[in-house]
């Protein structure tokens, strides 16, 4: 590979460039791809096919059927990728809003979080307009939980009954200001 660069040059590099000029002009990127710079010399034991791997037929491109969400660094998508669930739903659009932004911000992960947290919800929504009743109690694994960690769900019951009686407290002192106004 060409993309030799030594780390007191990369300091003083222009890291400022877009992403948009594409990957490879990023310093540093695919440092490790030199297997002359091995990161893992001399720790590794070597076998004499150490570097077949730089050199395989990369695998032929998925076609997406759904949308796909990738990260701003990359090019393009990956050339396989899992499409069980697509984005979809308030979900969904809190997903696309955090793929907007870098990998390296909060921006990015903290609406992951709360997107996958909303689409708990919508799953169970889902099943009961779907005729379904889901039995949150074995999806949840809480009788594993009950055997083998009895202390710790008792904990995380009372935790969850007391935030909850707060927030009931809290809103329904909210409704009453606001019907005595």
């Amino acid at each position: 590979m060409e993309n030799k660069i030594e780390p007191e040059k990369m300091i003083e590099a222009d890291v400022d460039r877009s992403i948009a000029e594409g990957p490879k002009d990023i310093p540093g990127w695919g440092i490790d791809a030199n297997p002359e710079n091995d990161p893992t010399y001399p720790m590794k034991e070597r076998n004499g096919a150490d570097y077949l791997r730089f050199n395989y037929d990369k695998p032929k491109q998925q076609t997406p059927d759904v949308e796909v969400l990738h990260s701003i660094e990359r090019p393009g998508i990956s050339r396989v990728f899992g499409t069980s669930t697509p984005p979809s739903g308030l979900s969904g659009m809190i997903r696309r809003y955090a793929f907007k932004y870098s990998e390296s911000t909060y921006l990015h992960w903290v609406p992951l979080v709360v997107a996958d947290r909303i689409n708990v919800v919508e799953g169970i929504i889902d099943d009961l307009a779907h005729g379904h009743v889901p039995n949150i109690f074995a999806e949840k694994g809480w009788k594993a939980e009950w055997k083998y960690n009895r202390n710790g769900l008792i904990k995380k019951a009372a935790v969850g009954l007391a935030v909850g009686s707060v927030l009931f407290v809290l809103l329904s002192k909210k409704r009453r200001k606001g019907a005595l106004s």
